[in-house]
């Protein structure tokens, strides 16, 4: 199917993240992600989302760019994932293809294939299946090829043997931390999203706030800080999925053209883009938030 790693879970309750996620919530670092509030307990128990559950199929999907935007200090940037066709539209196809190879070979089943579409805690079900270890940014990371990766998972009732979680490679490395731009990442493995570049151009609803002033260092949609200076992403291969590869007009357009776009042509250009998810008036309003900071 084309994805580059898969791992097996056993499903379980997921007993030592239930107080962490409780804990996280509880002290807003979801900022207006309420939705993150809701199915508390089907995050955390994959058997409430598909009725008698036993095995959690992990799968990761390197979308690590071959070629980038010129790197100029006044330019728009846009984050890595976003440079190709959106990952849901590409990972759930290929998910919908691997249950039907797997009924052809194992017979019939009830699954169901998710990614970022429900309340499951993806990256700690890749963890268990021995894909890599959740880095101290937040991100999943694979000891040969980094983090530049999309999950999914398909989560059915056939007992599978589980493979072996992996240790924590991070050491006293704190690369992640010491260069976040908004100082995010507030303690090690704990990331206050109400206060991530990538919340505040894509989640955020309203308004930037002022205090980030001068901090988003042109970020418009997304941000890579946390991965970019990871010293496992020296290992990341470029990605060989053709939907990922990237539009023209993101890796060529000048901030001239970002901020000059009309609506039809954000609609047209960008129809099977990620950048739908905040939309022109989410760019724009960045942009705009940049300019009133002094950085464009």
């Amino acid at each position: 199917m084309g994805f580059d790693f898969c791992g097996i879970s056993k499903v379980e309750f997921l007993e030592v993240e239930a107080p962490r996620l409780e804990k996280w919530l509880n002290e807003g670092r979801h900022g207006q992600m309420k939705w993150m509030e809701n199915y508390f307990d089907m995050r955390l128990d994959p058997r409430r989302l598909v009725e008698g559950a036993r095995t959690v199929i992990s799968l990761l999907l390197n979308y690590y760019p071959s070629r980038f935007q010129e790197s100029k200090n006044d330019n728009y940037k846009i984050s890595k994932y976003a440079y190709g066709e959106d990952y849901h539209l590409v990972l759930k196809k290929k998910c919908r293809e691997l249950m039907l190879k797997l009924k052809e070979e194992i017979g019939d089943f009830h699954a169901r294939a998710f990614t970022d579409s429900a309340p499951v805690m993806d990256k700690v079900w890749a963890q268990k299946s021995g894909l890599g270890w959740i880095g101290k940014n937040s991100n999943l990371i694979n000891k040969g090829n980094g983090s530049f990766f999309f999950i999914a998972e398909i989560i059915l009732d056939v007992e599978m043997e589980p493979d072996v979680s992996t240790g924590d490679f991070c050491g006293t490395c704190t690369a992640c931390i010491d260069n976040c731009p908004t100082q995010a990442i507030v303690a090690p493995y704990v990331v206050d999203g109400s206060q991530c570049i990538s919340y505040l151009t894509i989640e955020l609803k309203e308004n930037i706030p002022d205090e980030f002033a001068a901090k988003m260092d042109n970020w418009i949609f997304g941000c890579d800080v946390c991965q970019d200076v990871c010293p496992w992403n020296r290992f990341s291969k470029a990605s060989v999925t053709q939907e990922f590869q990237p539009y023209n007009e993101i890796m060529e357009w000048k901030n001239s053209e970002w901020e000059t776009i009309s609506d039809e042509a954000f609609k047209k250009i960008f129809s099977r883009s990620a950048l739908k998810r905040t939309g022109i008036e989410g760019i724009r309003r960045s942009i705009k938030f940049i300019k009133a900071s002094g950085k464009d």
